[in-house]
């Protein structure tokens, strides 16, 4: 069996209880050393073999966890955040399928809700944005056209961009090609949930300064919209005693 788990966004507690339980229990760990904090391997059970996948192609990560499974071992493959947030696990789960090697996903704390409280901040906010973008900037590898940040401006939604930092300069101009004002507030957060976590409030004019100002270039993620200025956000209705919901009446306002 080979498990899929989700590391969380950095911490070493904010792994799931499943996600630490699989760890402990795992013959060989197969993690993402550039991404997942390295303190959850003290985790690992003694005589469990770990491989850093981080200098490993797709073909050699399956040959490990073939070799496990032939063993009669369990293999733990730890993504950071989620798996299923550019983790890359459907071509892993496809390759095992042709082995027939069964799987399954234990689900992680994705950086982008890390990022959310770090910045004290709610993505979906009642008259300003219900919606939430994830995305990432077209660099080395691309993204279909319709889905460039110059496409996805028009829609006024909070933005996420993952895998952006060192492409701050260029995922500016397309915002502003696409029609978001350069005032339209921004946020870089670098490593959510780390010691090392810095945080630092833009625009998306300023935002390749707001960057160079962190001085990184990557483990950082970048929001974009309203909701982090949130002036003028509406009451949410689901509290609100003028309202009716399947719980309750609304309530006639009292003097």
């Amino acid at each position: 069996m080979v498990n899929f788990v989700g590391a969380g966004p950095g911490a070493p507690d904010l792994i799931t209880v499943r996600g630490m339980e699989l760890l402990k229990e795992a013959d060989l760990v197969i993690y993402a050393g550039s991404l997942v904090n390295p303190a959850l391997l003290s985790n690992v059970k003694p005589g469990a073999r770990v491989l850093d996948s981080k200098e490993m192609t797709l073909e050699e990560v399956i040959a490990a966890a073939e070799e496990n499974e032939k063993a009669g071992g369990m293999t733990v493959r730890l993504h950071t955040g989620d798996p299923s947030v550019y983790g890359a696990i459907r071509e892993q789960m496809d390759a095992l399928d042709r082995l027939g090697i069964a799987y399954r996903v234990c689900p992680g704390v994705s950086s982008f809700c890390a990022a959310a409280a770090a910045l004290d901040l709610e993505y979906t906010l009642p008259g300003i944005s219900q919606s939430v973008i994830i995305s990432r900037t077209a660099g080395r590898t691309p993204v279909p056209e319709a889905e460039r940040a110059s496409a996805l401006a028009g829609h006024g939604a909070t933005m996420v961009f993952f895998l952006s930092t060192g492409l701050a300069g260029q995922l500016s101009e397309e915002l502003i090609s696409g029609g978001l004002s350069p005032d339209t507030p921004a946020a870089v957060v670098y490593k959510a949930s780390w010691p090392e976590e810095k945080t630092v409030r833009c625009s998306v004019g300023t935002l390749p300064g707001a960057v160079q100002e962190l001085g990184v270039r990557n483990t950082a993620l970048i929001i974009v919209g309203n909701v982090l200025s949130p002036s003028g956000a509406e009451r949410s209705k689901l509290y609100d005693p003028a309202f009716t919901t399947g719980f309750r009446k609304a309530k006639p306002d009292r003097e």
